[in-house]
């Protein structure tokens, strides 16, 4: 089966819906305005539920099947919240937000699943109940998990749980899909060296931070070269190097950021146990201390096996099996949509935004050409997997 016919005829109204979002951006948990459009767009859908103000300002819809929604219970999940980007897209709809925009496709993401509910709650051609997840904060925010802790998937008694993402690079039409851990944990660590400050001009009667911070950075990056099987995947980034105030005097301390994206928990604890050996052997063997703040972010976005299978068959009878990669390579970037595969078996697909700005971009637009096949693939999870 391609695309469904009535998602074809309403895409422009739901590329009218995207506009709108696009316009509007909200970031973090702050998405009120958008938040109050999904729930009054969901009501005039007729959907059974709705229920706002999960995970702060979350959204949820049901639609019961023509069983009455007994039986098995699918989540589809969209994020809705923006970046703090100002926005260079010179757009007719750009933001009208200064700093602040939509550089994710988060409002598309929405707008497609918005696509899906007022399909499924006219048609209920399933058995069985399917919820509608709008969630804000995904960008740093953990708001899939904030909505976990008010009870998402408890409350619905929620089964299995799918989500979508855009991808540049990959055509529009096309899906990218793998078993296993498919995005990275995301852990950041902040270390401040202590040393003995003085003048420039006497570096022998100081600890000089910046030496022993630059001495830090460099031996990191042992932890992917020496310390990790090269078949596993890490990146350790030093992103931020803070030292100084003057050229005529080295700094008592020195501030060391960055980031540790791993795949596996295995490689996710050895990195984080090496990063601490380090820093502490270094700053003995140089005479300085060092306090090591260490948080772990987001959890490996990790598909379930069957529930992947499952969502390649939908995908392939939307686009066809040779438009459909069962093996993407996992990406590096994180994704707040792994508490809820914590949580619940289900799978993270990627949909292609053709060739875009990339994510997070200035420049980036979600591409409305993809509104018919993503929202048809969230329409046919339901159909396929509560088939009636």
């Amino acid at each position: 089966m391609p695309v469904v016919n009535r998602i074809a005829d309403l895409a422009d109204e739901i590329a009218s819906w995207r506009r709108d979002f696009h316009e509007n951006p909200e970031i973090m948990y702050e998405t009120v305005r958008t938040a109050a459009k999904v729930a009054e767009l969901l009501r005039s859908f007729g959907l059974d539920e709705v229920v706002t103000g999960i995970g702060q300002t979350g959204v949820v819809g049901v639609i019961r099947g023509k069983n009455g929604g007994a039986g098995r219970v699918i989540g589809l999940r969209a994020d809705m919240d923006a970046l703090p980007i100002e926005e260079m897209t010179g757009l007719p709809y750009a933001s009208k937000t200064p700093g602040k925009m939509h550089a994710c496709g988060h409002d598309g993401h929405t707008s497609m699943l918005l696509g899906a509910a007022k399909y499924l709650a006219e048609t209920r051609n399933f058995n069985g109940t399917a919820v509608v997840i709008f969630q804000p904060a995904e960008e740093g925010g953990a708001g899939a998990k904030a909505m976990i802790d008010d009870g998402l998937m408890t409350r619905w008694a929620i089964d299995e749980v799918y989500s979508l993402h855009n991808l540049p690079g990959l055509p529009v039409g096309e899906f990218a899909i793998r078993k296993g851990p498919i995005m990275a944990a995301t852990d950041e660590f902040r270390i401040t060296i202590t040393g003995r400050g003085g003048h420039a001009a006497k570096p022998h009667e100081t600890v000089d931070p910046i030496i022993v911070g630059t001495q830090i950075v460099s031996a990191l990056q042992t932890i992917a070269s020496r310390a990790v099987n090269p078949l596993d995947s890490v990146v350790v980034s030093v992103t931020i190097f803070e030292a100084g105030t003057a050229f005529n005097v080295i700094p008592e301390t020195a501030t060391l950021r960055g980031t540790i994206r791993s795949l596996t928990d295995a490689t996710r604890d050895l990195a984080e146990k090496r990063l601490n050996e380090i820093v502490n052997a270094l700053c003995t063997a140089y005479g300085a201390t060092a306090e090591i703040e260490f948080r772990r972010g987001y959890p490996v976005t990790s598909n379930h096996d069957e529930q992947t299978d499952f969502a390649v068959s939908v995908a392939e009878e939307i686009a066809g099996p040779e438009r459909v990669q069962r093996e993407t390579e996992p990406m590096m970037g994180g994704e707040d949509f792994s508490y809820m595969l914590l949580e619940r078996p289900g799978a993270y697909i990627f949909a292609g935004n053709g060739d875009s700005a990339s994510l997070h971009h200035p420049r980036y637009n979600f591409d409305d050409g993809l509104i018919p096949s993503g929202s048809s693939y969230f329409v046919r999870l339901v159909e396929k997997a509560l088939a009636a």
